[in-house]
């Protein structure tokens, strides 16, 4: 939609300069202008974009004169530029207005670089910029609007989808060959994560894409059903296939090796036969409209799935396949749920005696929601001066800058200001060293292969300024679609209409393109000059601090699970799973330097591999322990078993040690291990739990939890009780 909205932006600004009779190059100018005055704007109420954007007709206005009017200021000129650049990262501070308004100016100040901005030609360039802001809005408002309750809509629509081919991939799982089941392990593990993906952007635009908090909290609820019973669904149809019990962790580590197969699913037994069909009937149930659920059997399929949560609807079967009919069973009320929460009330004169009691707890849970709705205030950050991002980002950039403006005037006198594009881009969404050292790789890799495609695309072109113009368009809506996918390929699409433009401003030659990848390689040299050197953030502390942070949420999501689990007070579980989800993408993503197939160290590239699907194991389970502890307080079905309560201790007292080793290697203390938490119950005398109920389900929830947050202690030479510390150093993540 962010490509389609800039395209459709730029496109609307050519044709009007076109019928005013602008020239090519103020052509160019308001192409360039329509597209960052689009892609900037990242505010989520229609209100302030609107604010936004017309705060950013002055501040273009003012680079673009600014740039005119210190043309021929060389000193002047580079001394003003560094300054702009501090200002604009610093902005950033200020939240998405502030890093709007500052890549504005940025942008607008490099056009008036790019097509050689002169005091004569301004009043040219205030009418571009003006055409461009204009349609700008035009195409944001009108034509392809953007609003949260839009973009929420589509999202509905995109889980749905994402969970309908989850499922028709637990599909081929049951069916797989053992020669293809690493195949569909890969890609049962992809449709998990997009799922789980798409899961957390509904939960990023809830509290303005719908009309109250407690709406908010419902459709979160209910989405958070549907992924935590659909992941669930997927192992335990891998553990019903496999020769033993499967472990959790084979979902999320890629690469993992294959469980083996076992004898008790075969290919031809009623039960087998009766799963195949139950699981194409959850398919259907997931991806067909409501409005086509009467007269078609879908209230028959959805009573006879809903219908295996009680135990006496099991078909006779091994326990392991028995668990993937009470899977079936939550999966199909959680697609109920999902389906009230988004479309509002359903027919019900076809309901089973097992539907009813699924509407009736989600009733339950409805009325507590509505009554129970306070929104949390988000933390702040108190780092203050020097430790500030922003600020420390803004003098890395500035020292970065002035480093290329200097070694690009070696250059080239023309065009140095690539090389300050490349060391400005080298840093945005970037937060240590490693990450910017590998973006400004992608950058340069993109950038020489985009050379190659600009070669090509200019002697095809020629002169023909139209179908410049649209080839430039048509990669510009590949750059936003590549974008969140892969960095070198937006660079790509970046320098090969790069390639066009030259060509449409008549200054298209070999040697140009050549001094564009000599530029590109020089700021992202200059960029990680000054990472290394102004106020570093070395990788390993960055991601040691992130792997804190997300230590630190897991265990208040397992502490508070329990406790409510317990007999506790009500809490908010799902925020506070959410908030684990979210500091577990941020070390996702500080970990590419060290997981990039570029990287020497490649034993450190297995452990930070490992230790992350060690982690997204524990998430799930812990989202999984919140979903069912917020079910404690209203529900008929599920109620508070005090003896949990101990069962949590040990992981949070484990939790906290391993935290203390990473956050000080001086720490002391040990990790507890040894008997399960069931048998720590059991030791109680109060015997086991049942399988097929909910402490039963909970305390293997917990038992996963324990050896999973066990198993982490070992990458990070944490000490567990009766085994001591390693004899060598094992390398941090």
């Amino acid at each position: 939609m962010a490509g389609l909205r800039t395209v459709g932006a730029i496109a609307l600004t050519l044709v009007v300069l076109a019928l005013i009779g602008t020239d090519v190059t103020h052509m160019v100018a308001g192409a360039m202008t329509a597209m960052v005055s689009t892609f900037a704007i990242k505010e989520k109420e229609v209100r302030g974009q609107a604010l936004t954007l017309a705060l950013g007709l002055p501040v273009a206005v003012t680079a673009i004169s600014l740039g005119a009017l210190l043309h021929d200021q060389v000193i002047a000129g580079d001394i003003f530029f560094v300054a702009l650049i501090f200002g604009a990262v610093y902005s950033r501070r200020f939240g998405d207005r502030g890093t709007a308004l500052g890549l504005i100016g940025f942008q607008v100040y490099f056009v008036s670089l790019f097509v050689g901005a002169t005091t004569s030609a301004l009043p040219s360039l205030y009418l571009a910029l003006a055409v461009a802001f204009v349609c700008s809005a035009v195409v944001r408002f009108a034509v392809v609007p953007e609003t949260p309750g839009r973009d929420l809509g589509r999202l509905r629509v995109a889980f749905r989808a994402r969970l309908a081919q989850l499922v028709a991939t637990q599909i081929e799982l049951l069916d797989a060959a053992p020669e293809q089941l690493e195949k569909v392990l890969d890609e049962l593990r992809r449709g998990t994560a997009r799922l789980h993906e798409t899961a957390l952007m509904i939960q990023g635009r809830l509290a303005e894409g719908t009309p109250d908090a407690a709406t908010a909290t419902l459709v979160q609820r209910r989405v958070a059903d549907a992924e935590i019973a659909a992941e669930r669904l997927g192992v335990l149809l891998l553990n019903a296939r496999s020769a033993e019990r499967a472990d959790t962790l084979t979902l999320h580590l890629p690469h993992a090796p294959v469980p083996a197969t076992g004898t008790r699913i075969r290919a031809e037994d009623d039960a087998t036969v009766t799963l195949r069909r139950d699981l194409k009937a959850l398919h259907l149930l997931v991806g067909r409209p409501v409005a086509d659920d009467r007269g078609t059997g879908l209230a028959h399929v959805r009573n006879r799935l809903l219908g295996y949560r009680d135990e006496d609807n099991l078909p006779r079967a091994s326990m392991a396949v028995q668990d993937v009919f009470r899977g079936i069973g939550e999966a199909a009320r959680a697609v109920l749920g999902l389906r009230l929460a988004l479309d509002g009330p359903q027919d019900e004169s076809d309901d089973s005696p097992a539907t009813t009691r699924s509407r009736e707890e989600f009733d339950a849970e409805d009325i507590a929601i509505a009554g129970a709705e306070e929104a949390a205030e988000p933390d702040e950050d108190d780092r203050t001066g020097l430790r500030r991002p922003t600020t420390r980002a803004a003098f890395q950039v500035s020292v970065g800058s002035t480093l290329a403006i200097i070694g690009g005037e070696f250059l080239s006198t023309q065009r140095w200001y690539w090389a300050v594009l490349t060391c400005w881009v080298v840093f945005l969404n970037t937060a240590s060293t490693g990450e910017i050292l590998v973006k400004g790789y992608r950058r340069l890799l993109g950038t020489v292969l985009g050379v190659v495609a600009g070669v090509a695309l200019a002697g095809l072109v020629g002169n023909h300024t139209w179908v410049a113009f649209a080839l430039v368009l048509v990669f510009i809506f590949a750059m936003f679609f590549t974008a969140p996918l892969s960095y070198a390929l937006m660079s790509f699409f970046v320098t090969a209409m790069l390639g066009l433009l030259y060509t449409l401003l008549n200054t298209y030659s070999l040697a140009v393109l050549w001094l564009r990848i000599e530029e590109t390689a020089l700021g992202a040299a200059c960029g990680i000059i000054a990472a290394v050197l102004v106020l570093p953030v070395r990788t390993d502390h960055r991601t040691d601090e992130l792997l804190n942070t997300v230590l630190t949420r897991l265990a208040d999501v397992i502490s508070a699970s329990v406790e409510q689990l317990s007999g506790g007070p009500a809490a908010d579980l799902l925020d506070k799973a959410r908030d684990l989800d979210t500091a577990l993408d941020d070390l996702r993503a500080s970990i590419q330097p060290l997981t990039h197939p570029i990287t020497p160290l490649r034993g450190r590239r297995r452990t930070a591999r490992y230790l992350v699907a060690l982690l997204e194991t524990c998430a799930y389970h812990a989202r999984s322990l919140a979903a069912t502890a917020e079910l404690v307080p209203y529900s008929k079905n599920v109620a508070a078993d005090p003896r949990l309560e101990r069962a949590g201790l040990r992981i949070a007292h484990n939790i906290e040690v391993i935290a203390a080793y990473v956050d000080d290697d001086k720490a002391t203390g040990e990790v507890e291990s040894g008997a399960s938490i069931a048998s720590m119950l059991e030791a109680e005398g109060s015997g086991a739990p049942r399988s097929g109920t909910v402490t039963y389900r909970v305390l293997r929830h917990l038992q996963r939890l324990d050896e999973g947050v066990v198993g982490l202690a070992r990458p990070l030479d944490v000490p567990v009780a009766g085994r001591g510390r390693a004899a060598s150093r094992a390398p941090r993540v």
